[in-house]
């Protein structure tokens, strides 16, 4: 069999994702593709070359609506011989929207990557028209089944994993005297990632306790800013590439993830996977179905800056107990997230939907493309994110 996967190459979770399902599910016969619209600049850099191989970039320059893209979508999909698609919700409204449009014949798995209301929504749009839903983690899992109407024996939970073949090679220095190395890595963005709530961690912490930040985004800008404070403690390395991200990784103590709502945290069972303690906001049904507070990790309620401190304070004043929970954060991401536990249960799905396909809603004219309600911009659009921060960290506390 052979699959498409919705993604362009870049850095960034959903596209490690993607290397990891065509990796694993490879060992079950079945070749998984990227395919994308349109180009990037990952497509005229050198350093991407090797991933062309494994891909195609649809043309759609020229095309000026996105009802002609969405057709130049669905011929690549059919005559680049698919059998099926992973559709990730909402990475493209073009390419999630397109579920409601394809031949009878094409197999459809959504991928739901995260637990914001517009992921939701966007999921919800084309629920009737895809053959199984996948969540990254068990709530997002929950909340489709028991909020939104996804049908239950149709809908899994598989997370992410870690590159843990990768990782066994490298071996961790362990700390004798030197002061603690914390690093945050991510996409540099408040909303979702709280990574204006890092300066107020730093804040607390002793003077010679060191922050890396690794990773791009809007708010990188903004957050020089407010470090400068702590200049001489912090050090900004930008995006890291995801080949160097394990030996960056290695060299650090702690990952600080203040987030205030994730689908999984690839990056956290990256960190474990070398060792990195993780000290991380507590995300019900996400992060707490990976760190096992207080054995491989710790978790602190979102926005709390003084107990992320006082946790990453602990670990730095007991390098005997650091040690030991390295060592079990790096256990617990070897032997429950793997790729081939991911792949299996993927293969499982689709030999699942392969045997007895289930009945889902008829394929829509392309030449009536619209896009559902889910889709389109909705009144959140407009609630100032200030407003939208708190009552994302009141949903989480409640």
């Amino acid at each position: 069999m052979k699959f498409a996967y919705f993604v362009r190459p870049h850095i960034g979770g959903t596209y490690s994702v993607f290397k990891q399902l065509r990796e694993g599910l490879a060992a079950y016969g079945i070749e998984v593709c990227w395919l994308s619209m349109g180009q990037s600049e990952t497509l005229s850099d050198p350093e991407w070359f090797p991933e062309f191989a494994l891909g195609t970039a649809v043309k759609t320059d020229g095309l000026q609506t996105e009802k002609d893209q969405a057709k130049e979508l669905a011929v690549a999909v059919q005559s680049g011989g698919y059998d099926g698609v992973f559709i990730n919700v909402l990475s493209d409204r073009i390419q999630t929207n397109i579920a409601r449009y394809l031949p009878e014949k094409i197999l459809r798995i959504m991928i739901v990557h995260n637990i914001t209301a517009g992921t939701y929504a966007a999921a919800s749009s084309v629920r009737d028209h895809v053959h199984a839903a996948v969540g990254v983690s068990e709530r997002i899992r929950s909340d489709l089944v028991e909020t939104l109407g996804f049908t239950k024996d149709r809908t899994f939970a598989i997370p992410h994993a870690a590159d843990t073949r990768s990782s066994r090679n490298l071996e961790r220095i362990p700390r004798t005297g030197e002061p603690l190395r914390v690093v945050f890595l991510g996409r540099i963005e408040d909303a979702s990632k709280g990574v204006f709530w890092l300066p107020d961690i730093l804040d607390r912490l002793d003077s010679s306790i060191h922050l890396t930040v690794a990773g791009d985004g809007p708010d990188l800008p903004a957050l020089k800013l407010k470090l400068a404070r702590h200049a001489g403690r912090v050090n900004l390395l930008g995006a890291v590439h995801p080949k160097e991200v394990h030996r960056m990784l290695v060299r650090q103590d702690v990952l600080i993830m203040p987030s205030r709502f994730e689908g999984f945290g690839l990056t956290l069972t990256e960190a474990m996977a070398v060792g990195c303690i993780p000290v991380v906001s507590r995300i019900r049904g996400v992060t707490d179905m990976i760190v096992d507070d207080g054995l491989n990790g710790f978790l602190f309620s979102i926005g709390n800056a003084q107990e992320a401190a006082r946790l990453i304070s602990g670990v730095a004043a007991n390098p005997g107990a650091a040690r030991l929970l390295s060592s079990a954060a790096r256990h617990k991401a070897e032997n429950d997230f793997t790729i081939d536990a991911m792949a299996q249960r993927y293969f499982n799905v689709i030999r699942q939907l392969d045997e007895k396909r289930p009945a889902i809603a008829q394929p829509l004219d392309l030449d009536h493309w619209s896009l559902p309600k889910g889709l389109r911009s909705g009144l959140r659009t407009f609630i100032p994110t200030p407003i939208k921060n708190w009552l994302r960290v009141m949903r989480e506390r409640i």
